[in-house]
């Protein structure tokens, strides 16, 4: 997608991106500079790489922070904050909850305070499972969700459904500019192409280009909303351009449903390879479905996702055999 028509508005602009090295962060960092805004990347490379970066290291208008956002003292103000630092992977974030909730907390507290002293614009970009096992498909973004707030995934869920409330507290009794992006699953060149702690998509294609089994968590019935990183960071940019989303909440996502089984098959198809798929035990609080609906974006933004699943896995694997 062509945001060139962007640069008026990011020219200039001093811009934080926190969890900017890792896979959507360091996309959108690349986005930013391309558009003349001078970005301030602040991670901790708990999740993120310095590799995803480190192109961008000399462009002049990139200044890399090796910190944690929930003990870091900014000491400066910001035209635009992007809040992004997070662990992302299922069991990479249940292996560390408490981490994820600070990041989510008082990490979030700290730029919004930042943000309303500065008068700045803050981009929380919360998650999709913050509807838990939506009863609605497609789900809008009034559906209020279902989670377990105890369950071994909680920590993740209801530290992005605290940061959503603690975001619309600033915007209602601060005035303090805020705008959350709800995130499905985005894919693409940059994903961790660590096995162990892997998201679906970069475990099936590690998996199928080492022809090993494809691990399946149940009966791979369960769908999800795969959306190829440049689309997700074209909604980012919008968002930050368009002053109609000043306190509102948008899906961004793929509306096109996929089971988990059917990627399994595509992957193993454009890879070649001869891996079988294996179903192992279901996660837990794992969410049937998942499928937004994008009225709402495409109303307020003009946005919706332009590449195809296929597509965007032949761009993902092509990058992964490079890895491996």
């Amino acid at each position: 997608m062509d945001l060139s028509s962007f640069k008026g508005f990011f020219g200039g602009h001093r811009i934080l991106v926190t969890g900017g090295a890792g896979f959507i962060g360091s996309w959108l960092c690349d986005a930013l500079v391309e558009l003349g805004a001078k970005v301030v990347c602040l991670d901790n490379l708990s999740s993120g790489r310095v590799d995803n970066i480190k192109h961008l290291l000399n462009s002049g208008r990139f200044e890399f922070v090796n910190a944690d956002v929930s003990s870091w003292c900014a000491g400066e103000g910001f035209d635009v904050i992007v809040h992004g630092a997070s662990i992302p992977s299922p069991e990479d974030y249940m292996s560390r909850p408490v981490e994820t909730l600070l990041s989510n907390s008082i990490g979030l507290l700290k730029l919004l305070e930042n943000a309303r002293e500065n008068g700045s614009i803050l981009l929380y970009m919360s998650t999709s499972e913050v509807y838990g096992d939506a009863a609605i498909i497609p789900t809008p973004e009034t559906y209020y969700g279902y989670v377990n707030p105890i369950g071994l995934r909680s920590c993740y869920d209801e530290s992005k459904r605290f940061g959503e409330a603690l975001c619309m507290a600033y915007f209602r009794q601060y005035n303090v500019d805020v705008r959350i992006a709800r995130i499905f699953n985005s894919y693409g060149p940059r994903l961790d192409v660590n096995a162990r702690y892997a998201r679906v998509v970069p475990r099936f294609i590690l998996q199928a280009l080492r022809n090993e089994p494809i691990t399946v968590h149940g009966d791979g019935r369960q769908t999800r909303s795969f959306t190829y990183i440049t689309d997700t960071v074209a909604a980012l940019v919008m968002m930050l351009a368009k002053d109609t989303v000043r306190g509102e909440v948008l899906n961004v996502g793929n509306p096109k449903e996929t089971s988990i089984l059917e990627l399994a098959e595509k992957i193993i198809k454009l890879t070649g390879s001869s891996s079988k798929i294996v179903f192992t035990e279901p996660r837990p609080d794992d969410p049937r479905r998942r499928c937004p609906d994008i009225r709402r974006a495409k109303e307020l933004i003009g946005w919706e996702p332009k590449v195809q699943l296929e597509e965007g896995l032949k761009y993902t694997i092509e990058w992964f055999r490079k890895c491996v």
